[in-house]
């Protein structure tokens, strides 16, 4: 799995002129799902998601977890983040999970990412068409790879 976690001040998801997801402060992570993904990684990644501290503390240092913090945070699928670009000028998707194996790990990831958080979570809609609308607050973005864990 690959995950793109923004700090957001707002951030919202919208489909066919529809808000479907609207948060304040929180983060924002758009995800990667690939074939050879496991329960082991949305585990891992959910983990490393809740505890990242990007949220400044009382000094303005970025000592704080969404746990810390009460944020708010949407989950987006996003294959484009698995796209190889090694050849030619048109991204390959090969690595990004059919959404027969993409569907299930995602809905467990969000099952998984409430229950270590102890709140919904917003998201948009797997394979849909969505318009985000992301007001970084930093700027801060961390990349995370669920392949790169050691």
């Amino acid at each position: 799995m690959k995950a793109v976690i923004q700090r957001v001040s707002k951030a919202s998801v919208t489909i066919e002129d529809k808000k479907v997801a609207n948060i304040l402060c929180g983060m924002l992570v758009l995800l990667g799902i690939e074939e050879s993904d496991t329960q082991e990684d949305i585990n891992w990644l959910s983990n490393k998601i809740i505890n990242l501290r990007i949220f400044n503390d009382e000094k303005g240092i970025m000592n704080n977890s969404l746990l810390n913090c009460d944020g708010d945070l949407i989950v987006v699928s996003q294959f484009t983040l698995h796209a190889s670009t090694k050849k030619g000028n048109r991204p390959s998707y090969i690595k990004a999970a059919k959404p027969e194996i993409a569907i299930p790990l995602y809905n467990k990831f969000i099952v998984t990412l409430e229950s270590k958080l102890g709140k919904n979570i917003q998201t948009g809609k797997f394979g849909s068409h969505m318009e985000l609308e992301i007001h970084n607050d930093g700027p801060v973005t961390i990349i995370i790879d669920t392949k790169n864990k050691f």
